[in-house]
């Protein structure tokens, strides 16, 4: 192919986002790491969400440049779908088996931190699952339309 850039490098120099997000609205939502992947990532511990959106999140690398609208537009989207299922609750889950181009670990972390401080200031109560494992997941989510959304932007 000749002429400008194609594929991935002209995403980045256009600063065009293609975050991928599976959101799940789970009447139950359960964690348990199992294997850690990063060595700098923190302990961490089990827990368990009731009426809670769930984002499972692929971050790319376009996502975090600057000028990127993904991570505004991941807060708009949760924010959304709470409000749909009436509930306060977010759980945002790194997920990076969405795509192949895939963020730097300490980038992807960072966007997922800024987006749950933006839910947290909002009035919603988000929590992350821990960055950095592989964790054994239990979901119970209702057969609704709303209850399962594939968003990119």
């Amino acid at each position: 192919m000749t002429g400008g850039k194609t594929g991935f490098n002209a995403c980045i120099e256009k600063k065009e986002a293609i975050m991928r997000v599976l959101f799940w609205y789970c009447d139950r939502f359960a964690w348990q790491p199992t294997l850690k992947t990063l060595d700098d990532a923190p302990e961490a511990t089990p827990m368990a969400c009731d009426q809670a959106v769930v984002a499972f999140i692929h971050v790319e690398p376009a996502d975090v440049v600057d000028g990127s609208s993904a991570e505004t537009k991941l807060v708009k989207n949760a924010k959304w779908l709470a409000r749909k299922w009436e509930t306060r609750e977010v759980v945002l889950h790194s997920f990076t088996h969405l795509g192949e181009a895939k963020a730097e670990p300490a980038a992807a972390g960072t966007l997922i931190d800024r987006v749950q401080q933006r839910l947290d200031a909002a009035g919603y109560l988000a929590v992350k699952t821990p960055y950095g494992y592989f964790n054994d997941l239990a979901l119970q989510a209702p057969g609704h339309p709303l209850a399962r959304i594939y968003k990119e932007f």
